[in-house]
């Protein structure tokens, strides 16, 4: 990708720029003068605004829909599929749209209703600069989705499909390949904290979405959602900011960006345009309402974290109704350091894993820093001696058996180990034969078997059960040999499917039970037999009747 610095070139802006300009009624004071790459400018053909990076990227934006109507690099038009475009939502349809120039920027701004939307070309760099304001609940979800020609970028991976050929097996979304292989645009595979960019590659060319630093954005750093899919009819490239699937949170309001599509030469983006890397001080200067600098920013700094696990990674999470950010603890000491804070009061939170084992409260201030001594973490539950365990508290269902594939599959793949099967304890890969996700019409009623010596038999135990999230309020009711605990009231999960779409994530819970001495086996040569059923009021069949997912199941002295 070529890269172009504006403080070493000067070239005089083209006549169709200043005429355009003049048309527009934009303020020829404000782009004379200024650095441009040669044949850097902007045109209006009547129904489009033309922008030309002067590199070798030209887009065109829709005069009434803002809609973004083309992308010709280097010759090639890879815009558009099924007579759509590239916009926000579904299309915004008819908006007011302007255009600015201000230095070596051009600045398209979109009004449809209470929404903002912003696409700016910058001089001599092949990228498309992205921003979306959403005020209030006017639009249900908020995401730009870039719609991309066919057949030019293979069509490959857990995202992809062919309509012409595979079937669909669930929700019109979910598609299965005549190998038994699954494929939906659900299947990321990945969290958002795990990834900047997401994109195709030809090997010679590449075309990208670089996502902004989602502050913005709900659901917190473990959220995952659509990122892009890809069939014989056409390609998509997702910034999701809010998206009503496996959400956690309500959505936020106000200005998010820059994101923005990256032509390369065929490999990734620049890493300085990634969120945590990017210099948008010349943002500054555009006149965007809502923008907020470096300079109206601040930071938190943390010394460490003590009591942690050393088998697993921290991640510090900090939001409030307005904005949420994260940052990665650092291995061994714990300490951490999120920059560019919108000023305000946060819950802070620590994440073993993605479990939550301590909360507190930060307040930022713009332009300084807010110092944090130790945080000694408390609320791990894997501190507690346990008789037995079953994985490890950490948030996921990862230990278990099908955990990785779900996250880029459907649970009927062929890929998946059998769902039923029961677990003993002491003889084997206990946690590697436990499934990940119990259905009520699946596999319900996995049974434990294990042994507790004589003194363990003679006393009441505590069975903690750790779930992620859960389907149409599925939560477990257990069995101990005779003994039947009461039905537990559901905790508040996600309303939308979860464990068929590549999502484990909901509200992390801990289901208790008090197991009284009278239940057990008294014989310490027997086995005690725990059995798991999903109990729910709503009623599915197959994947899509009640159930949940597991982080972590044990017995405590």
């Amino acid at each position: 990708m070529r890269s172009y610095d504006d403080t070493t070139s000067q070239h005089p802006l083209r006549r169709r720029t200043l005429l355009g300009a003049a048309a527009a009624g934009v303020a020829l004071a404000a782009v004379e003068g200024t650095a441009a790459a040669a044949g850097f400018g902007w045109s209006d053909d009547g129904t489009q605004y033309v922008l030309d990076t002067g590199a070798g990227l030209v887009f065109k934006v829709s005069k009434s829909t803002g809609d973004l109507t083309s992308l010709v690099y280097k010759g090639t038009e890879y815009e558009g599929y099924g007579g759509k475009h590239s916009h926000v939502e579904s299309g915004l349809g008819a908006s007011t749209v302007t255009l600015a120039q201000i230095g070596s920027t051009v600045l398209v701004t979109v009004v449809h209703g209470t929404l903002r939307h912003y696409i700016a070309a910058r001089s001599g760099l092949n990228n498309v600069y992205l921003w979306t304001d959403k005020a209030d609940t006017s639009f249900t979800a908020t995401r730009f989705i870039a719609r991309l020609k066919p057949g030019i970028f293979p069509n490959a991976g857990p995202d992809s499909w062919v309509e012409g050929a595979d079937t669909v097996i669930e929700a019109g979304d979910v598609w299965q390949r005549a190998d038994g292989h699954t494929r939906s645009k659900h299947y990321s595979g990945v969290r958002v904290m795990d990834y900047d960019t997401v994109g195709y590659t030809t090997g010679s060319v590449g075309l990208w979405m670089v996502r902004s630093n989602h502050e913005k954005a709900s659901g917190g750093p473990f959220y995952r959602s659509l990122l892009r899919h890809s069939n014989e009819l056409g390609v998509g490239l997702y910034e999701i900011l809010h998206y009503n699937q496996s959400q956690t949170e309500a959505m936020r309001f106000g200005l998010q960006g820059p994101y923005l599509l990256a032509f390369t030469d065929g490999g990734t983006p620049s890493s300085a345009l990634f969120a945590a890397n990017h210099d948008t001080s010349w943002v500054d200067g555009l006149g965007i309402p809502g923008w907020v600098g470096a300079a109206g920013r601040g930071r938190v700094a943390g010394v460490g974290l003590a009591g942690m696990a050393a088998d697993h990674p921290y991640t510090v999470g900090l939001a409030n109704a307005d904005a949420q950010y994260w940052t990665r603890a650092t291995a061994g000491t714990g300490a951490f350091s999120c920059r560019g804070m919108l000023p305000g009061t946060y819950t802070l939170t620590v994440y073993k894993g993605e479990l939550a084992v301590h909360t507190g409260t930060v307040t930022v201030t713009a332009g300084t820093a807010t110092a944090l001594h130790t945080i000694t973490l408390t609320n791990d539950p894997s501190t507690a001696p346990a008789i037995w365990r079953i994985g490890d508290w950490d948030g996921t269902p990862g230990e278990f058996k099908n955990a990785a594939l779900m996250t880029y599959a459907h649970p009927a793949d062929v890929r998946a180990a059998s769902w039923t099967g029961n677990v003993v304890l002491g003889a084997g890969d206990v946690s590697a034969s436990f499934p990940c996700y119990v259905w009520k019409d699946v596999n319900d009623g996995v049974l434990v078997y294990f042994r507790l010596t004589a003194a363990q038999a003679a006393a009441a135990h505590t069975l903690r059960i750790g779930v992620t999230t859960a389907f149409l309020n599925g939560r477990p009711q257990v069995t101990v040999n005779d003994w039947v605990s009461a039905i537990p009231s559901p905790p508040t999960q996600p309303s939308t499917r979860s464990l068929t779409n590549g999502s484990y994530r909901g509200n992390n819970h801990t289901f208790t039970y008090v197991v009284p001495a009278s239940a057990w086996k008294t014989d310490p040569s027997q086995y005690n037999v725990l059995r798991l059923n999903v109990v729910s009021g709503s009623t599915g069949t197959g994947f899509l009747s009640a159930g949940t997912a597991f982080d972590c199941v044990d017995l405590l002295p």
